[in-house]
Parts: C-alpha cells; structure tokens; sequence
C-alpha cells in the first residue's frame, strides 16, 4: 500500500511534533548541504524552534553569507531607489516642459495677457509674425505643387485628346475610302446592264 498524504497543518500532539521537526530539520541540512556540494553554491540555513531555540547550517559561514545577503540587499535598494529618483526626476522635467508649452499656447491664442509687460509683449508679437510668416510661405509651397500637378495633368490630357482626334481621323478617313469604293463599284455594274447585244436588237430595223 502506498504512503498516505500527508496533511499540511499543525501537529498537536507534542511530542510527535519535537519528532517530525527533528527529522524535518536533519532533511532540510542534508539536502542544503547536497545543494551547496552538487552545485558548488553557498547555502545559509537559519533555524528558530518553537522554544526559540537557534539551529543553523551553512556551507562555509552562515555569518558571512548573512553579511553577504546584507550587502546584496542594501545594493539592490540603493539601485532601485537611484532609479526611482530618475524617473521622478525625468517626470519632472516632462511636466515643467508640458505646462511651459501650455502656457505659451495660451499666450499665442491671446489668454493669459495681463501679466506681460511690453518687452515680453513684443517678444510674443515678433512670435505671432514669424509663425504666420512659415504658414504663409508652407502655404504658398503647397499650392505652388499643386499647380504643377495641374499643369501635369493638363498636359496628359491635352496628349490623350491629340490621340483621339489622331484615330478620329483616321477611321474618318477609312470610312471615306470605303464610300468610294463601293460607289465605284455601282458605277461598273451600270454600265454592264446597259450594254446591248447584237442578238438583242430590234428585229423591225
């Protein structure tokens, strides 16, 4: 039969507990101590029983791997919060640099006017003129490449039209030769009816 399951919860029996937390223990060391053999690692195993009591295992000196996690931990810290600051930092910045542009849009839209004195005044007049001044000349570039595409198009229609007017003319011309030919050919069997022969002519003469 096999091993039955074993429930995960507290044994109230005392002495099968001070048992199982012995045998327990020496496993836990055993397999610590196969870990830091097979693996060729440093293990620390801290212990406290029930009656405060200190059972330890370590693979060179649980006070030096406790000194160790210390520092590791302290290092870890000290980088999480440096990068903590500098993305506060950078938060910042983005915030200043987005309320700065808010405020100068508000400006451009003519809020916000009462605390400027003339100089600053001037300053954002030279701004308003020198934004409409790139407007005009970004606007006046686009219509300019949009009347070179007109032009261009223009022209390939005055190209397609030269084309058809050119088969035009052609079937016009097909179609006269034709007329021609078949009035000519009306022409020759007229005459071939009128012809009289000689065995044909009147027998009264």
């Amino acid at each position: 039969m096999g091993r039955g399951k074993v429930v995960l919860e507290r044994i109230k029996n005392m002495s099968n507990r001070q048992v199982t937390f012995s045998k327990r223990k020496n496993g836990l060391a055993k397999k610590a101590l196969e870990l830091s053999v097979l693996c060729d690692v440093e293990v620390a195993l801290i212990i406290f029983s029930s009656h405060g009591k200190l059972h330890e295992f370590g693979s060179s000196s649980v006070r030096q791997t406790i000194q160790r996690y210390r520092r590791c931990r302290c290092t870890s810290q000290d980088k999480t919060t440096t990068e903590q600051e500098s993305l506060y930092l950078e938060l910042t910045k983005l915030k200043a640099t987005c309320e700065s542009l808010q405020h100068s849009q508000r400006r451009l839209l003519g809020q916000d006017l009462g605390s400027l004195n003339v100089k600053e005044l001037q300053h954002l007049e030279k701004q308003i003129d020198e934004g409409l001044s790139k407007a005009r000349q970004k606007k006046t570039e686009m219509m300019l490449e949009q009347m070179e595409e007109l032009r261009k198009k223009e022209h390939d229609l005055e190209e397609k039209s030269k084309l058809l007017k050119a088969k035009l003319e052609e079937l016009d011309e097909q179609v006269r030769s034709l007329g021609s030919g078949s009035a000519t050919m009306g022409d020759n069997d007229n005459d071939n009816d009128i012809q009289v022969h000689p065995s044909q002519s009147n027998p009264n003469v």
